[in-house]
């Protein structure tokens, strides 16, 4: 169920991020930050990328929601963000799935952005849904919403889905040692655990 983000809450998240992270949320730079309370885990099995059938679909949206449980997603609301980029018109266009999300950040290009041209992160909060999330978690594995962070409203922990996988910021470095342990035949090979 979807939650309306009023403008209190707003400034409220702004100081919380900054209090709690201290930089930009540009997801992908995540675990580079917190490589301490890091892990990545692979949508499908094998390390393949992208779905091609409804029932790869589903391994994917299944082992997501196990770990949004496992990091307790359902005992609270979460929010949702995503980065969105100007069109040639400079407009902004939603995304049907990331409803009643408001504008948040604007990440401007600089030394502190992967980015050439100005990123919108938007924001929404919502309940640990699967009618609500599942869309936002296949257009991430998709590759159609980019830069998807969810978060607890504490902000304890992060959770970037992305095309081929998840990385997650555990609340501590035990919590993480706990999910690659119950989840580690969804672990990359790479030595470095890309």
């Amino acid at each position: 169920m979807e939650m309306i983000v009023t403008e209190d809450e707003v400034e409220s998240l702004t100081t919380a991020w900054r209090a709690r992270w201290g930089r930009n949320p540009i997801a992908y730079q995540l675990r580079g930050w917190n490589a301490d309370r890091w892990v990545r885990f692979h949508s499908l099995p094998e390390s393949k990328r992208y779905a091609e059938t409804e029932d790869e679909y589903q391994i994917i949206l299944d082992r997501h929601h196990r770990v949004l449980t496992e990091l307790g997603a359902a005992e609270e609301g979460l929010y949702v963000i995503a980065v969105y980029f100007e069109d040639e018109q400079g407009r902004i266009s939603s995304d049907p799935r990331h409803p009643d999300a408001v504008p948040w950040l604007t990440i401007e290009p600089g030394d502190d952005s992967p980015f050439e041209v100005a990123a919108s992160l938007y924001v929404s909060m919502t309940s640990f849904d699967r009618q609500t999330l599942d869309p936002l978690l296949r257009g991430a594995a998709d590759e159609e919403l980019i830069d998807v962070i969810i978060a607890s409203l504490h902000l304890r922990w992060l959770y970037h889905p992305y095309d081929g996988g998840a990385d997650v910021i555990a609340p501590t470095a035990h919590d993480r040692d706990v999910l690659k342990n119950r989840h580690a035949d969804w672990l990359s090979t790479h030595p470095a655990g890309l």
